[in-house]
């Protein structure tokens, strides 16, 4: 057997690897985090698998300094693999036996850069979430008092305000003064968020990947970024468009046999973030073609007489998920890929 295939199954502090030795005898160890590196640069060059995760993408180019050959894994893909109960040994051993099939579910490893760009749209998403729990609590605060504003964020902008300075609307002294300071903390957060607006435009301008991009109908810079920090400048972590857009979830699940295809809705699989600024893109565009004479309004336009809006909709996200693999991987313009 080939003892230079390791599963690596890692955590924040513990380490438990598996692999096979030349008799075919198994070999398990667990490492410290302060071991790790360590023990690796004094071991023969090998196929390290780990399973993708949080800090996988660290250690994968960690690892890849010392010579090592890494393979981050699909934790779905590495699930199926795991023999009896979970422990982290088993855990490893998996990882061992994924890593060696021919058709294994692999993630790119991402360098700091892309890392960065996650994190502005990590920490902006937060920073959205958090003003829309804000609406909905000040809006139903509102309500058990008989004071009912439209949904809407700007809704509450425009008439919070006015709510504040009515003073025949039944409002106490505290409540008033409670509302208030939800209003200075709902300006506050969109000043964030505008911060954080302003910091993606500038990296996506920075980026010639992502400027690229914005060529691209329904792709503004939200999109252009963390598209470019999930694909990279080759989309070598996938094999074709079709699989770049399978892993978004935006292709239809199967349900086939005896040469009978039936297909259903989208997976709904992988990343939700960008699946959701891709259709949410796709509804713009299809919102504003239908005037349009080009290729892509034309046939936006008969696909929705045809198949309806929202499925119009993901169809296109599904065409510009594979459109920006092609552009990252060709290197075109989006305009050489659609004359």
């Amino acid at each position: 057997m080939n003892n230079s295939v390791i599963g690596l199954d890692i955590a924040k502090h513990i380490f438990h690897l598996f692999t096979l030795l030349a008799d075919g005898k198994p070999l398990k160890k667990k490492l410290k985090r302060n071991e790790l590196l360590a023990f690796f640069a004094n071991y023969p060059a090998s196929i390290i698998g780990i399973e993708a995760c949080g800090s996988s993408h660290h250690w994968a180019r960690e690892l890849t300094k010392l010579g090592h050959e890494v393979i981050l894994l699909n934790a779905r893909f590495v699930k199926n693999y795991v023999v009896g109960n979970k422990t982290d040994f088993n855990d490893a051993e998996a990882i061992h036996e994924a890593v060696t099939r021919p058709n294994k579910r692999v993630v790119a490893i991402k360098t700091v850069a892309q890392q960065d760009i996650q994190l502005v749209h990590g920490i902006r998403k937060d920073l959205v979430d958090t003003r829309t729990a804000l609406v909905n609590q000040i809006r139903g605060l509102l309500s058990e008092r008989g004071i009912v504003i439209n949904q809407g964020i700007t809704q509450l902008r425009e008439q919070l305000p006015l709510i504040l300075e009515d003073a025949e609307n039944g409002l106490t002294a505290l409540s008033r003064e409670l509302f208030a300071e939800q209003y200075e903390k709902l300006k506050a957060l969109d000043d964030e968020i505008k911060a954080q607006d302003q910091r993606i435009n500038r990296l996506c301008n920075a980026n010639d990947l992502s400027k690229r991009f914005l060529d691209v109908p329904g792709v503004g810079p939200l999109t252009a970024t963390i598209v470019a920090a999930d694909i990279g400048d080759s989309g070598k972590g996938y094999k074709s468009s079709r699989d770049y857009a399978a892993s978004l979830g935006v292709v239809p699940k199967q349900h086939s046999s005896a040469d009978k295809q039936h297909y259903l809705g989208i997976s709904k699989r992988g990343n939700r973030y960008i699946r959701t600024l891709l259709i949410h893109g796709a509804r713009a565009v299809l919102k504003n073609c239908a005037k349009k004479t080009d290729k892509l309004s034309l046939w936006l336009q008969a696909l929705v007489a045809r198949r309806g809006f929202n499925k119009a909709a993901v169809a296109l996200a599904n065409k510009n998920a594979r459109i920006l693999w092609a552009m990252a991987s060709n290197g075109k313009a989006y305009e050489a890929l659609v004359a």
